[in-house]
């Protein structure tokens, strides 16, 4: 079957339904008003609009459904539940399990016909089995795996695009009653608001994916224009978020930190490549028109809407800590801390790869130099971070970490 995990039962008995209405002011009933039908109804509303608030607020994917299927267990009084997701393959996956047996079952795989989850999966009909040794759909593996003992379950498909993408469940009733029709009304609407959340964060990634590699293919591009410059914007970005990881930053500034790392010179498309790859020292006017890029690059992303905290980013990657760097002079921390990570990053794999003007230095040379220059060129903070994140990682060339702090092949 596809059961699920149980919560620590104490735990279990602490929720409670949400009180606020969907019209933000539910009136309370008296006892002599107390229809059992319409609280019902009430506590459903309850619960949908705070499965929506929680929706609307949430980014993270597996947060959302962790949070959402959490709440319906509470709201149901039951001890016990779960999301399953349909794999590639046609499996379902635990996408979320919790309580003492949790990790047991986080990840896990049960095949597409296995016990009730598989059954609503393939069939996508919700179903109510309040004595699962009287139900032949029902699967002993997922009990005898974990130590778990299902009574009752309730079941509902995930359906999106008419197309069955997972599961949710609850199992066994605190009260040890059993689970109603209503009950079952009520997973079936979570179930629809899950489904349309996990299918609109999926397709938000598939966009973000392509966005990455449209904004990779790009920076590529920049850097085809000098040979000494291959991969130098993939590094740079690498580097940045290897001491983004270091701090306390949220995800999403690390992701920021991430995109204006792989874009920092691309103001440099505008420049002409006799100075990009000219051999001797640049002239004071040929100086002046590299020191332009930062304006140009940051002009071209402050154009597209949710580039516009990358192209910022980018202005200032050139900025110095005690002031003196371009374009507008910033000092200290008044420098965004992105463009300050940038700038480390920026000069280590300036350091460490050969250039017409320069040969590499070791890695050992180049770090030590970001110390000797901190508080003057770099932030001291900055250094710090990725100092910490490059001795941490020591990712192989051609690796790539993400905002997430893991590095993939």
């Amino acid at each position: 079957m596809t059961n699920a995990y149980t919560g620590k039962v104490a735990e279990a008995q602490k929720c409670k339904a949400p009180r606020a209405s969907a019209a933000g002011n539910a009136p309370e009933f008296s006892e002599g008003q107390g229809i059992k039908e319409i609280e019902q109804i009430r506590q459903r509303l309850n619960l949908m609009y705070e499965v929506s608030r929680t929706a609307a607020s949430s980014q993270q994917l597996s947060q959302l459904i962790k949070q959402i299927t959490l709440m319906t267990q509470c709201a149901l009084n039951a001890s016990a539940s779960s999301v399953l997701l349909v794999d590639k393959d046609g499996d379902l996956i635990f996408e979320v399990a919790d309580g003492q047996v949790g990790k047991q079952l986080r990840r896990a795989k049960l095949g597409a016909q296995s016990g009730v989850a598989g059954w609503v999966a393939s069939h996508g009909k919700a179903v109510v089995v309040n004595d699962v040794n009287q139900d032949q759909r029902f699967s002993t593996l997922i009990d005898t795996v974990t130590g778990f003992t299902t009574k009752s379950i309730i079941c509902a498909p995930l359906v999106a695009h008419e197309r069955v993408i997972g599961v949710i469940e609850v199992l066994n009733k605190l009260d040890g009653a059993n689970f109603s029709d209503h009950d079952l009304e009520t997973l079936m609407s979570v179930a629809a608001t899950v489904a349309m959340n996990i299918n609109n964060t999926r397709l938000h990634q598939t966009i973000l994916d392509s966005y990455k590699t449209t904004i990779r293919v790009l920076a590529a591009t920049v850097d085809a224009r000098d040979p000494y410059a291959y991969g130098h914007s993939q590094r740079v970005s690498e580097y940045a978020l290897l001491a983004a990881n270091s701090m306390p930053l949220p995800r999403d500034e690390r992701e920021v930190i991430e995109t204006a790392a792989a874009l920092h010179d691309i103001g440099k498309a505008y420049i002409p490549e006799s100075i990009l790859v000219k051999r001797g020292p640049l002239t004071d006017e040929e100086w002046k028109t590299m020191r332009k890029h930062p304006v140009i690059g940051s002009n071209i992303l402050k154009s597209i809407p949710f580039l516009e905290k990358t192209s910022k980013l980018v202005l200032y990657h050139h900025e110095r800590y005690d002031g003196r760097g371009y374009p507008d002079g910033l000092k200290g921390e008044t420098i965004p801390v992105g463009s300050r990570l940038i700038a480390v990053a920026d000069a280590f794999d300036t350091m460490t790869t050969n250039h017409s003007y320069q040969g590499a230095s070791t890695v050992d040379e180049a770090i030590e130099r970001l110390h000797r220059f901190a508080r003057i060129q770099f932030c001291p903070l900055a250094v710090q971070a990725f100092v910490a994140g490059f001795a941490r990682f020591r990712v192989p060339a051609r690796s790539y970490v993400t905002a997430s702090g893991t590095p993939t092949g």
